[in-house]
């Protein structure tokens, strides 16, 4: 690493193990502060070891002493913190601290671990080190992924510009704005790489990406709406580095990375064995999945059919050189969900496992039974009850 090395090994183990999960009133002490400063340092060693692709220590450090879970309720707890006390200090009339960079500290905590989780997150062996937390960090990263959404619909992320107020708190708030798009667009990283473990996940932890979550449906609307980019004055333009930026004709052609991640998280769900045969092809469902192939289209068109030579290009050398070319995923998802294929594969409505009616409920536990009221349900269980007691067994033994 040379002169760019933060941290000698010693010293990164000695952070590690040092890491521990706070309480919403310790958030902003001494020892906080000094976690945060770790943290930072921790964060940016795991980005120049990734640079420089010598081997990656803290990732390896994370596993070893098993703190992603601590990761993941540090960043729960400080999201928290941001929606719950944040508003708050903001709406006091009387609260008017000459320095607010404590306060930037703890809003800037949430970013700072997140970007860490998003660049150790690319080795697989991460994502099961995290164990029953990885549910809470899917559940994170949909709330994240919702923002998105719900940001396409107010115009995006605010203008750079529209930082400058009249208080310092304001002016606090307005960063807390901007700050929270980039850490949504590393959510969708984090949760990408979740997907590419798929085939290896808990029933558990798929049944919340596709059932409780349904993120495919998400990832659809994260496409169709593109909430990173916009047109202004005839001229693209993307959100990178907090603020939005005019994108060269020469680049206008090029698959943007948040692009990329959509699609690939979008193939590992679809396309994975495990998934699929745990997905429920609802009649919304199927009407968002078949907007794919019309959006690779529009995509293709607007890019004056260079799509395919670019995809293949941004995938081998941006993401992994194991990732396939887009153009030929999307069209095996075109031809995987045509309506009549899936119309073959998943009917209109199950059956209830009692009394054969239309059923649109399913048993929680065991996931392969469903049934058309709570009545039913509970008139089955005699029968039903041993099945589905060794089936959550086998899912926790997995």
């Amino acid at each position: 690493m040379g002169d760019l090395e933060l941290l000698l090994p010693g010293e990164a183990a000695v952070l590690v193990r040092g890491l521990r999960s706070f309480p919403l009133r310790e958030i902003g002490s001494g020892g906080w502060n000094q976690q945060h400063e770790n943290l930072e340092k921790l964060n940016m060693q795991a980005i120049l070891d990734a640079t420089a692709s010598q081997g990656e220590p803290i990732q390896e450090l994370l596993v070893t002493h098993g703190k992603i879970p601590t990761l993941v309720e540090e960043l729960i707890a400080v999201e928290l913190w941001k929606q719950k006390v944040f508003p708050v200090l903001c709406r006091l009339e009387d609260f008017k601290p000459q320095n607010t960079f404590p306060i930037y500290m703890v809003v800037h905590h949430e970013a700072s671990i997140i970007n860490l989780l998003e660049t150790v997150f690319f080795h697989k062996e991460v994502c099961e080190s995290a164990e029953d937390a990885v549910l809470d960090l899917i559940d994170y990263c949909h709330r994240k992924l919702t923002l998105l959404v719900a940001q396409s619909s107010r115009g995006g992320p605010p203008e750079e510009e529209e930082c400058q107020s009249s208080t310092p708190m304001q002016e606090l708030q307005k960063q807390a704005e901007l700050m929270e798009f980039e850490i949504a667009s590393k959510a969708l990283s984090v949760l990408r790489y979740i997907t590419d473990c798929v085939d290896s996940l808990s029933l558990s932890t798929l049944n919340r990406m596709l059932s409780t979550h349904d993120l495919p449906c998400l990832l659809v609307e994260l496409l169709e709406h593109n909430p990173w980019s916009r047109r202004e004055g005839g001229k693209l333009q993307q959100f990178e580095g907090g603020r939005w930026q005019t994108v060269a004709p020469s680049e206008q052609q090029k698959l943007s990375k948040l692009d990329g991640q959509v699609w690939i998280a979008l193939y590992n769900l679809l396309l994975s064995h495990e998934a699929r045969a745990r997905y429920c092809f609802t009649s919304f469902a199927k009407g968002q999945l078949l907007k794919i192939p019309e959006i690779w289209e529009r995509l293709e068109r607007e890019n004056r059919g260079k799509w395919q030579a670019i995809a293949k290009y941004q995938l081998r050398h941006v993401f992994s050189p194991s990732e396939q070319d887009l153009r030929l995923q999307a069209r095996r998802w075109a031809e995987t969900y045509r309506l009549d294929v899936l119309e073959a594969i998943a009917p209109e409505r199950p059956r209830c496992a009692y009394c054969s009616a239309e059923a649109s409920k399913r048993c929680s536990r065991c996931q392969n039974e469903w049934y058309c009221c709570r009545e039913c349900q509970v008139k089955h269980w005699e029968k039903h009850g041993k099945a589905c007691v060794l089936a959550a067994q086998g899912d926790r033994a997995k």
